[in-house]
């Protein structure tokens, strides 16, 4: 009897292990599928009012083309004329609409870009937040260092890393980890600490 139950848990915890990590997927796909959709209902509605498209197609063929002018964006800031136009809509951007110039600068640290590498650039470090002398570490990402030597570092929480806190360290309290990847990192993060061996082991 105890054989079976075994048999039928472990089975369960085996299909379980591959059929809800595609669940979670199709429910945020679905989740962000819907947002997505929420926002470009007017370029939507107009889409399938002027064509043959409806519902779900028109919705991808909208967002196909707001990513393809995304792109063509992207190829024109890398013009002489390009950047010219952007700096000077970025100026006037900045004095008139308020608000503008903090998302800007948010949304560069997070990503990186115009000289700012960016949260995600890493390097990934252990951060002891409790002094060097304390054994306890948490998984960081250093976002700057300082002309006397200290460290600002990010520590994302789990399982979502998009929400952390900056600490603020002096260089004996980071350790860096250069043979560790800040998606390695960040997908430990996302399992709550499984699959953080390479963290904790030394480069070699």
């Amino acid at each position: 009897m105890t054989r079976i139950k075994t048999f039928v848990t472990l089975t369960l915890l085996g299909g379980l292990a591959v059929v809800l990590p595609i669940a979670i997927f199709v429910m945020l796909f679905q989740w962000l599928f819907g947002q997505i959709s929420e926002m470009v209902a007017p370029a939507t509605e107009w889409m399938q009012a002027h064509t043959q498209f409806k519902d779900n197609f028109a919705r991808l063929v909208v967002i196909g083309l707001i990513l393809g002018l995304c792109f063509l964006i992207g190829l024109l800031v890398k013009t002489s004329v390009g950047r010219w136009a952007h700096r000077h809509l970025d100026h006037w951007l900045g004095k008139l609409a308020p608000g503008y110039s903090t998302i800007k600068d948010l949304v560069l640290q997070f990503i990186g870009g115009a000289g700012s590498e960016g949260v995600l650039s890493g390097p990934v470090a252990r951060a002891r937040i409790h002094g060097a002398g304390n054994p306890l570490s948490v998984t960081a990402i250093v976002t700057s260092q300082h002309a006397n030597g200290d460290y600002t570092v990010y520590v994302p929480t789990a399982p979502v890393p998009t929400s952390g806190f900056v600490y603020h360290l002096p260089p004996e309290c980071v350790e860096i980890l250069p043979h560790v990847t800040v998606e390695a990192a960040m997908k430990s993060i996302v399992a709550c600490g499984s699959g953080s061996g390479p963290l904790l082991r030394p480069p070699g």
